[in-house]
């Protein structure tokens, strides 16, 4: 039967147990006041586990926490850095195709999970809100689920809705869900996104992830027509090309005319488009990132970002002057489906330099782990151009992936890459 709690009294004795997992979402779908909570009470309750996600932009977990609690996660965007950097956190490589199948089977152990989820909708259903990637694969699992229902959180179609029943211990709450703004955008993502937008064409289908860069390719292809979105998140660009117009997802070959996440991420601006919005639909990550999904989207360009990529065409997305910053994430799952679907395209966008220009995004050799191999290399963009890789043998790749640097790199690109090819590196 379910209990109601209230949030200024909650008390996570006899709820949660010494050695228990606990699972919560990520990024707009975080419980906040669930989390702070268990954060102020942790050392009574004893040593637990926490598996956050990958993304976290709130500013509630600390470093000094780990002296009762074991965090993971997949990757270590936004504010979970610090954690990573501080050595309280541990990551565990993984595509996010995977996630799904690690609650299953418990590779990742789910004893407690904290849910965000809006009010219910007039059949007692609630919905999983912003966020529904892994939380009903890690609540089929759970011993306790604790529900914080935050009445400023919009009732969103998913693939399955919440019941009651299945909830524990029920915390109304009424704050701000976690947002992110836009970012601002300058010359340089104004003119990857100019590369980027030559292979998005009227009916394309678009993927893409967080930051700038794909603000900016979103901002500059409102004059298309009938685009279609599939994809880990939403944002607001996403909410303006569909209020527009351009993205009517009328020509996607499955999930016609469904605007597809797994999770809105943005203002208040999309996340009011969203709520009870019949043309958005989130779907669990066994939907928005799996091959066989992915490769009947036909006309589908994935857009995703990188730290550095070699002249070969491989690419690290997680580590950055030996500090992890990112994940392996969605990258591999739409890298790869995006080219298994018949017309379909991978983009992978990024600009030629890092700390005011001095040190070249575009390296001989990456200097962090290989998140995508050159095997599934397609297209890289930065500033300076598109480079086409897909089926081009690696001694035609670098000249291409050179003509992408920054001028003041390309020179000693050159010298790298005779060294390299003398040496039989390729």
């Amino acid at each position: 039967m379910t209990q109601q709690l209230d949030a200024r009294t909650l008390d996570f004795a006899g709820i949660i147990r010494p050695g228990d997992h606990i699972v919560w979402g990520q990024g707009s779908g975080e419980p906040q006041t669930l989390v702070e909570r268990f954060v102020e009470q942790r050392k009574r309750l004893g040593r637990t586990s926490v598996f956050l996600g990958g993304i976290t932009y709130t500013n509630t977990l600390k470093p000094e926490h780990a002296d009762a609690i074991e965090f993971t996660g997949y990757g270590a965007i936004g504010n979970l850095r610090a954690l990573v950097k501080a050595g309280a956190m541990r990551v565990i490589p993984c595509h996010l195709s995977y996630l799904v199948p690690y609650f299953e089977d418990g590779t990742i152990r789910s004893d407690v999970v904290f849910v965000q989820t809006s009010p219910p909708n007039a059949r007692g259903e609630y919905s999983f809100s912003l966020t529904n990637d892994y939380q009903q694969a890690a609540i089929a699992k759970a011993r306790v689920v604790v529900a914080e229902v935050n009445d400023q959180a919009p009732w969103t179609h998913c693939d399955a809705a919440l019941s009651t029943d299945r909830i524990d211990y029920l915390v109304p709450v009424s704050r701000p869900p976690v947002g992110l703004d836009p970012r601002p955008l300058g010359e340089c993502e104004r003119a990857i996104a100019r590369h980027v937008g030559r292979f998005i064409v009227d009916g394309t289908t678009i993927q893409i992830g967080i930051g700038a860069i794909p603000d900016a390719v979103m901002a500059s292809i409102g004059d298309r027509r009938d685009l279609g979105i599939h994809s880990g998140l939403i944002s607001d660009r996403v909410a303006d090309l569909i209020e527009s117009g351009a993205m009517t997802n009328a020509r996607k070959p499955i999930d016609t005319g469904l605007a597809v996440s797994c999770s809105l991420l943005g203002t208040s601006r999309v996340y009011r488009f969203a709520a009870n919005n019949p043309a958005i639909k989130m779907f669990t990550l066994m939907h928005t990132h799996r091959l066989e999904v992915l490769r009947q989207l036909g006309n589908i360009v994935a857009i995703n970002s990188a730290i550095e990529v070699d002249l070969t065409g491989q690419i690290n997305a997680e580590v950055a002057s030996g500090a992890y910053v990112g994940a392996t994430g969605g990258q591999g799952d739409f890298v790869r489906g995006a080219q298994l679907a018949v017309g379909g395209r991978s983009v992978i966008a990024l600009p030629s330099t890092a700390r005011g220009d001095q040190i070249s995004r575009i390296v001989a050799s990456l200097s962090g782990p290989t998140t995508t191999g050159r095997n599934d290399a397609d297209i890289i963009v930065t500033e300076f151009g598109a480079a086409e890789l897909r089926g081009v043998p690696i001694a035609e790749r670098v000249p291409r992936m050179i003509a992408l640097a920054h001028p003041a790199f390309r020179e000693s690109l050159e010298r790298d890459a005779r060294e390299l090819a003398k040496r039989g590196a390729w």
